[in-house]
Formats: structure tokens, sequence, C-alpha cells
């Protein structure tokens, strides 16, 4: 049995989806169920991950775990993970925890996950994406209201890695052996800027789409008004604003695992082009 924590994200919804299209027995961990959202061979348990005493149902009879980083007490989380049994944990982390500013708020809840299951005894994968492709999801609001998209970091590439792409990769770690004590680096095949992503999905959708590059001062003020914590906001532009992260980079990792070419930009929006209608 495999336990996937964030079930219901981007990323963790995927890793159950490809859990169940391998024909795995897996388990989604979630604060409440949520019938209809998950694919029907697929277990629900109510769990907190803030809360380790609340997972022992979550944790009967898993051998490995896929998860998300970040929680309140992650030493005591993966001492329960380990006393349940889990042979191994494969962890969702990020480049941040390599960016050379780590005195962010980013940077700081990625290395002190990683270094928890580096230390929790347990065998361990790290998958350090890039930016996801579906962050682009974030422009809906502004796409139902018209034809303009305002964002942030207009003059920043990024490549962007699918969210199946990174739970592909995950899958692997979890079911075969070899990726212990692995760090896999994910990206999309190539850099785009904001504005090519939205060309991209305009042809898809079949519309005329136009991007504005936010300056610094009006993306810091849209981050705030949208409810961002302050000190996110300022890790963000470090890592973009001041170039401490470089996400521009393109990696082999998931052709290597996967035996595949990681998805483009354009397959991305065309799978997901019923979210934008």
């Amino acid at each position: 049995m495999i336990l996937v924590t964030g079930a219901t994200g981007n990323v963790g919804g995927e890793v159950v989806d490809a859990l169940v299209r391998a024909g795995e027995p897996v388990r989604a961990l979630v604060r409440r169920p949520a019938e209809g959202r998950l694919p029907a061979p697929a277990e629900q348990t109510a769990g907190d991950l803030n809360e380790p005493g609340s997972l022992d149902a979550a944790l009967d009879g898993v051998r490995g775990v896929f998860l998300l980083p970040g929680y309140r007490d992650m030493p005591g989380l993966l001492a329960r993970i380990r006393q349940a049994g889990v042979e191994r944990v494969v962890l969702l982390s990020g480049l941040s925890t390599v960016a050379r500013d780590t005195d962010n708020a980013i940077s700081r809840y990625m290395i002190e996950s990683e270094r928890a299951v580096r230390e929790s005894g347990l065998a361990w994968t790290f998958l350090r994406p890039n930016a996801f492709m579906s962050n682009a999801l974030r422009w809906l609001p502004q796409l139902r209201a018209g034809d303009v998209v305002r964002d942030s970091f207009g003059s920043v590439p990024v490549a962007s890695v699918d969210p199946y792409d990174i739970a592909a990769v995950a899958v692997r770690a979890l079911l075969d052996p070899g990726h212990e004590a692995s760090i896999h680096p994910l990206s999309g095949p190539e850099p785009l800027l904001p504005a090519r992503r939205l060309a991209v999905l305009a042809d898809v959708l079949g519309r005329d789409l136009r991007f504005h590059a936010l300056s610094d001062e009006e993306g810091r003020a849209e981050m705030a008004a949208n409810g961002v914590p302050e000190p996110y906001i300022q890790a963000f532009f470090s890592f973009y604003a001041d170039g401490t992260l470089d996400e521009s980079q393109v990696y082999p990792t998931v052709e290597k695992v996967t035996g595949r070419p990681p998805r483009t930009f354009r397959q991305w929006a065309e799978a997901h082009r019923a979210d934008f209608v």
C-alpha cells in the first residue's frame, strides 16, 4: 500500500492517478473525505499531517509514502511514519533548497523538511521540480474576466514541469529499486517566458490573449492583495527578481527515469483545456 499526501492537489492527485493506472494499492490522505474527486480504486483516509497521532489508520499496512514538505513537526511526523513500518518516503521538495539566498521562508521549510527525512532512518528520494505548469491556473480569474493577464516576473524564463511528469517520477521512486538516497531535479523540455506560455494557451483555447508584465512594485501589491504572506512575497522576489533561483535549466531526469521526454507546456494546456472553459 502506498500513502499519498496532498492527494487532492495538482501533484498528489496525479500521483494517485498514476498509481491506480499501475494497478498499485493506493490510499489518499485527505483532511475530509472527498467522494468523487479521486479514482474509485483509491482508498480515502482522513488525517492531519500536523497531528502525527491522527495517522494510525492512514499508515496501517503502508510501505511507501509520497510526502509533502513543511509540516509543523517534520521529525515527529517521520518518526510516526517509521514506527508504522513504512520502508521509503518520496519527498516533494524544491530547487529552492539550493538557492543562493537561503534566508527566506520557502527555502527554510524545504531545507528543514529534507533534513528531517534524511535523519529519519527511512529510505528516501527527493524530488526537486522547477515551477509547475499548473501555476497557469492562477490566471483563471483574469481569463474569465477578459483577455489580458497581468503577472509578475515577465522577464524570467522558467522550464516549468507538468505535475503529470513529477508524479511519473514519484511513482517509479516509490515502486522501483535504485532511487534510494537520490535527488531528482525535474523540469519541462524548454524555458519559456510567461508571455510565451500565455501565447501557447491562447492558441490552444482559440483566444486572443495578451500579457501585461507587472512592475516589482505592482507585483508585490498584487500578491499582498491576494493574501500571500509577506515572508513568501520576499522569498519569491528573492528568487525571481534578485535571481537567486534559476529555474530556466532543463534536466534529463524525467526521460531518464520514465523512458519518455517530459511533456511540453502545449501538451499540459491541451490536457487541461476544459479547466479554462
